[in-house]
């Protein structure tokens, strides 16, 4: 059943809409609003699949109507209702965030076209967003200890900002599955997140990889570049072992922060970016800075949310939860049923000293799963797990 509201001070259009709307299929649930101040009321406390609005209305237009009603349910697809004189205004709307809108008197077969395309659309909004937070999943971390609760209650807060986010931890912890989270929470989400391991690109060439180049700028470059901030451009760039980068690049890293401007090696023009940078380092940075390899104004920049993701010895509790997600998907992964751990393998394996982290955890259940028997005992850990 689809739920639409009529917004309309004239009596006689709603009395004509709802007929028309009504009739054309028994499903859709019509409700009606004489005013701007009643219908955004009603868009509050409901969750209508489509909105008609007038634009010229008492109390409250249209055009206010449909502002207000874009920041409460962003998803209900708004059609604006004009008279001859209100077209401009309708365009307008339109810009505004409006699906379409219809003129009056409304043409019968107009009407009902927009109607069908706009509960159309409200569908594949939703399953856009169903989807979205399904995908989001892959991203989740997995644990209940106290760390952990601490993290994700963080990436709650901040995922909705543009705050800089600096995730510190050792390697194979997962900093950057909370940099994937924090992205896929924003509203950024919508475009790319781009990763760039600063420590596996040679020193000579991570100003080329960041900001691009241009032709002829240093040998083999034939023609122009954009780099990983342009390519990030409206969403994430997440900069994971930032502790390796050049001083050189740190430096321009620092004025991209600080005026949202990048330039191209061998350009002097400027290129605007609307970037969130997200990094990550195994290293002690305040350590770095103290022997001159880390600049300090682009560590502040960098921390205004500090992230500190725990090793696994750390968290030990969290071993069985980690057990059972890694199990289920490698089984899924290998087409496989899902093998069980006795009580006694999870317990021995929580007493290993996991220098490698969650990484290693995943490779050892990984490899006990393939050579393990249908339930992995505390003999198979033995065998297989051994380091």
């Amino acid at each position: 059943m689809s739920k639409i509201l009529i917004v309309e001070d004239e009596a006689a259009i709603r009395r004509v809409l709802k007929k028309i709307i009504s009739e054309e299929n028994d499903t859709y649930q019509v409700e009606e609003a004489e005013d701007g101040l009643e219908g955004i009321e009603l868009i509050k406390n409901n969750d209508y699949d489509l909105v008609l609005c007038d634009i010229k209305m008492p109390k409250m237009d249209g055009v206010e109507v449909l502002e207000k009603a874009k920041k409460i349910k962003p998803e209900t697809p708004i059609v604006m209702i004009s008279g001859h004189g209100d077209l401009d205004t309708a365009v307008n709307t339109m810009r505004l965030g409006a699906f379409d809108y219809i003129s009056k008197p409304p043409d019968l077969n107009r009407l009902l076209n927009t109607v069908r395309n706009a509960l159309d659309r409200k569908v594949l909004v939703v399953e856009n967003k169903r989807l979205k937070k399904k995908v989001s999943k892959n991203y989740e971390m997995i644990g209940e200890s106290e760390s952990i609760s601490h993290i994700k209650d963080i990436i709650e807060k901040v995922s909705a900002t543009d705050a800089r986010v600096l995730i510190t931890g050792p390697n194979g912890t997962g900093k950057e599955l909370v940099a994937h989270w924090l992205h896929e929470k924003s509203e950024r989400s919508k475009a790319q997140m781009i990763e760039v391991n600063c420590a596996a690109i040679p020193s000579e060439l991570i100003e080329s990889e960041l900001f691009g180049h241009v032709k002829g700028s240093f040998t083999g470059t034939n023609k122009d570049r954009a780099g990983k901030f342009e390519a990030a451009n409206g969403g994430t760039i997440f900069l994971d072992e930032i502790g390796d980068m050049s001083l050189s690049a740190q430096a321009k890293v620092l004025r991209a922060l600080q005026e949202n401007k990048i330039s191209r090696v061998g350009s002097d023009k400027d290129i605007k970016v609307n970037v969130r940078v997200v990094a990550a380092t195994n290293k002690d940075l305040n350590k770095e800075i103290e022997e001159g390899r880390f600049r300090e104004d682009l560590y502040h920049r960098l921390a205004v949310i500090l992230i500190k993701v725990p090793a696994l010895n750390d968290r030990r509790e969290d071993i069985p939860l980690l057990i059972d997600f890694f199990s289920k998907k490698i089984s899924e992964e290998q087409g496989n049923p899902k093998k069980t751990f006795s009580d006694e393998a999870v317990q021995l394996l929580q007493k290993y000293d996991w220098t490698g982290n969650i990484r290693e955890l995943r490779n050892v259940v990984e490899r006990l799963i393939i050579l393990g028997e249908k339930q992995i005992s505390e003999n198979d850990v033995k065998l297989f797990a051994s380091k």
